[in-house]
């Protein structure tokens, strides 16, 4: 019989995507790997590193400082005046409210210049075509420039050519890209996905633009998942982590709350999990449980 091939996609969730990793400890201690990995915007960022094989406490270095409040924190004023005065500045959609310099410099201190060939694990990163809002799946090229895309989130950072191709944030044309897994031949797929939280205040233009943003992706969200559900043709185990308390975009001191609401998730659909791939699923057991 042949075996069942098992995939992870990690959904659009800004911070909260850090409980791919308690999901990750919690499979590695069950002999669990994950046959392929998909990521889409924030989660983009944990799905390389699952699939470059890195220890959760590593991940968790290194993905930390991209969520620290001051990568949003220099203000684009040249972006803002093309703003209003396109003509004479020449505005062409590459335009984002805060400069990315910080964001890419600590993406390139997370992956340096590995590129889809250097993991361990089969990776697809999904972003969406800025022209046409179709989704383009990444899965060569370096980390960085597939990351960077994915997580461009409109207003905030400009969109980010790859290929040829003016890319911004795979939320947008799917929060939750199950629809890679299925098409990669995924039998079991563990789909951990993220409801966006709205501001308080909307006292910024970075508040507003993260408002529209959590908008769009609660309802694409919604939206996409009841499609799956309605045509899906793999096992789909949604996996979506209860946080006791509020988590901002940036409050990376809850890392290790968020990292224990992604085992409390995972070790809750372990069972069945296991159910659904016993006789079929070789259990490696030399892999090296994390602690």
């Amino acid at each position: 019989m042949k075996r069942k091939r098992i995939a992870l996609v990690i959904g659009a969730g800004s911070v909260k995507c850090a409980a791919a990793l308690g999901v990750l400890r919690v499979l590695r201690q069950a002999g669990i790997v994950p046959d392929l990995v998909v990521g889409c915007s924030g989660g983009a960022l944990y799905a390389a590193a699952v699939a470059l094989g890195l220890d959760v406490a590593t991940a968790a270095s290194r993905t930390r400082q991209i969520w620290t409040r001051d990568v949003t924190g220099q203000r684009n004023r040249h972006a803002l005046l093309q703003a209003v005065l396109p003509k004479q500045l020449g505005f062409d959609g590459r335009f984002g409210l805060r400069h990315d310099a910080l964001m890419r410099q600590r993406l390139d201190d997370a992956f340096g210049s590995q590129t889809f060939a250097d993991t361990q694990i089969p990776l697809f990163i999904t972003a969406t075509d800025f022209m046409t809002g179709e989704q383009v799946v990444l899965d060569n090229g370096r980390l960085t420039d597939a990351v960077r895309a994915s997580m461009a989130t409109p207003f905030v950072f400009a969109p980010w050519e790859v290929d040829g191709r003016l890319l911004v944030d795979g939320y947008l044309s799917d929060p939750l890209p199950v629809n890679v897994a299925i098409r990669e031949g995924a039998d079991v797929i563990l789909a951990l996905g993220f409801e966006s939280p709205g501001q308080h205040t909307m006292d910024s233009p970075l508040r507003y633009a993260f408002q529209l943003s959590s908008i769009m992706t609660n309802s694409i969200f919604k939206a996409r998942l009841a499609f799956h559900n309605l045509a899906h043709h793999a096992e789909i185990l949604l996996l979506l982590p209860q946080f006791r308390q509020r988590i901002g975009l940036f409050d990376t001191d809850k890392f290790p709350a968020i990292i224990t609401a992604g085992e409390e998730v995972m070790q809750a659909h372990l069972p069945y999990l296991q159910t659904v791939i016993s006789e079929q699923y070789s259990v490696i057991s030399e892999l090296k449980t994390d602690h």
